[in-house]
């Protein structure tokens, strides 16, 4: 079987390619493919999250496994079709973590594998990378305010040491 995967820039403009991928390729196929196909340089660390229909960060697919942890997916020895499922069809993809280019990844068909065809192949491109990754704005959810009123701000001040 081949998926076929979209993979949007998360930025102002519509900057997305579509790739087809054998269902068998590992993690680190895509995002060797990703790197590729956005023209990166590579060398940089990256992630895949297991997303929901929210885009909620989930389970990360990491590129090198630091811990030891031997329960912690990595990108090498994780294929695709054992993680993708009709739940488990989204992606978030985070590429250098100092600038945070981040992508939602989605499969958005699964069909037969034609004889004679290579893969992994862009199929479609829309859009080129911009120069600097978009700029990424966090928000607060407000729940600090609930932890730390006024009566707290005497803490904060030069007096404190």
């Amino acid at each position: 079987m081949i998926y076929r995967i979209r993979i949007i820039l998360d930025c102002d403009g519509e900057v997305f390619r579509d790739i087809e991928i054998r269902e068998n390729s590992s993690f680190e196929d895509l995002h060797l493919s990703i790197i590729n196909y956005f023209n990166f340089n590579g060398g940089e660390m990256a992630s895949f999250y297991i997303s929901d229909d929210s885009w909620k960060q989930g389970e990360e697919i990491m590129l090198e496994n630091f811990t030891g942890d031997n329960y912690q997916m990595v990108m090498k020895t994780t294929k695709l079709n054992s993680v993708i499922n009709e739940s488990n069809n989204k992606f978030i993809y985070i590429y250098d973590f100092l600038k945070l280019w981040t992508f939602y990844v989605e499969v958005f068909e699964i069909k037969e594998e034609k004889g004679g065809s290579e893969y992994p192949k862009n199929i479609f491109s829309n859009g080129n990378l911009p120069d600097q990754p978009p700029e990424k704005k966090f928000v607060s959810d407000g729940k600090i305010n609930e932890i730390f009123d006024d009566d707290d701000s005497d803490l904060y001040n030069d007096n404190f040491y």
